[in-house]
């Protein structure tokens, strides 16, 4: 791969296409996390590569001066797939949403997470589908209306980063549009993981879904409504950091305990493990109100890259057996002559 010539900046990732979300979109404040998430990490945009597929996150490669497929509903992980095959070389990011990758595209989303192809995967989670218009989506909450449930859903949501766990992905994350301090050390993280990194980020959607997320998700409760996780750090959380997570006494669930009452201390909380899978699906099924949204890395494994099986499995047939001859293939066997 080449080296840059000198320190890229964000601008050198944006492209000179006309950004065209609603105003007061998240997808603007994850466009610039992402823009100066790359230029920290330092990969010349010629080795770059966005693939999404429908929706409004979907525009994404549009917006990035870098290499860019925008495919068909659901089907990016399928092509981002075949793109690392073809050539590991390449940096792979893969956008989709909550409706693209997880209703239309939920299959083709598992298998690249089980393999474990070399990506970072990027959910925009705003409960709602927005391109087509405000119909609720698979992680629209119980009672969402839209046009498509005007009485008001009666579908379980479906939560992104536990499916994500649940398909065996060795990387699992969530960050949140508008902190832009917090995100981008979140795909730094993702970036370099070796496998498939999935992060689901909370993204407002201001037209049809506006304050989904403003229960933990903006200045005056992010405080008491998230929980940062930092491995191996205690996890506390509140305004005043007077709160915390434990393991209820005598259950195998969380409870969310108040420092300094009853003599719980520090120590009596969690340490937050990012190789516990079974403490990262604990943490990601937390909801408010009655607890606080984990955020951060919530998983981490390491385990080989889907691309350097295969190409390892390639070259052990190669030794054993020498370069196929496809033309000698083709007429081996039974073979049939189709006559007038």
């Amino acid at each position: 791969m080449n080296a840059p010539a000198a320190p890229l900046k964000a601008k050198d990732f944006a492209s000179d296409q006309e950004v065209r979300w609603c105003p007061g979109c998240g997808d603007y404040a994850i466009l610039k996390g992402v823009q100066k998430t790359l230029a920290d990490i330092g990969t010349p945009p010629e080795n770059v590569v966005f693939i999404s597929g429908i929706g409004c996150s979907s525009r994404f490669p549009y917006y990035m001066s870098t290499y860019g497929f925008h495919t068909i509903h659901g089907r990016a992980p399928a092509f981002a797939t075949g793109v690392k095959l073809a050539n590991p070389e390449l940096d792979v990011w893969l956008v989709t949403g909550d409706g693209d990758g997880l209703s239309i595209g939920g299959n083709h989303l598992l298998h690249a997470l089980r393999r474990n192809v070399n990506m970072q995967i990027m959910l925009f989670n705003n409960e709602i589908y927005g391109l087509t218009k405000g119909q609720y989506s698979p992680t629209s909450k119980i009672g969402t209306r839209s046009p498509s449930t005007p009485m008001g859903s009666l579908d379980r949501p479906l939560s992104p980063v536990l499916f994500a766990l649940g398909a065996n992905a060795s990387f699992v994350a969530r960050a949140v549009d508008t902190q832009q301090k917090h995100m981008p050390g979140v795909l730094q993280r993702a970036h370099a993981h070796q496998g498939a990194s999935f992060v689901e980020i909370y993204t407002n959607c201001i037209v049809y879904n506006d304050g989904a997320f403003s229960s933990f998700a903006e200045k005056g409760t992010a405080a008491e409504g998230e929980l940062l996780l930092e491995h191996g750090e205690p996890m506390i959380f509140g305004k005043d950091s007077d709160k915390g997570i434990r393991m209820k006494p005598g259950a195998l669930e969380l409870e969310v305990v108040q420092l300094g009452v009853d003599g719980i201390g520090e120590d009596d909380l969690l340490l937050h493990d990012e190789t516990n899978r079974v403490l990262a699906g604990l943490l990601g099924a937390m909801q408010n109100p009655d607890f606080p949204v984990a955020v951060g890395v919530l998983y981490c494994e390491a385990a080989e890259a889907y691309e350097s099986a295969v190409y390892q499995q390639v070259d052990a047939a190669r030794a054993a057996n020498g370069n196929a001859d496809f033309n000698a293939l083709l007429r081996s066997g039974s073979t049939w002559t189709v006559g007038d």
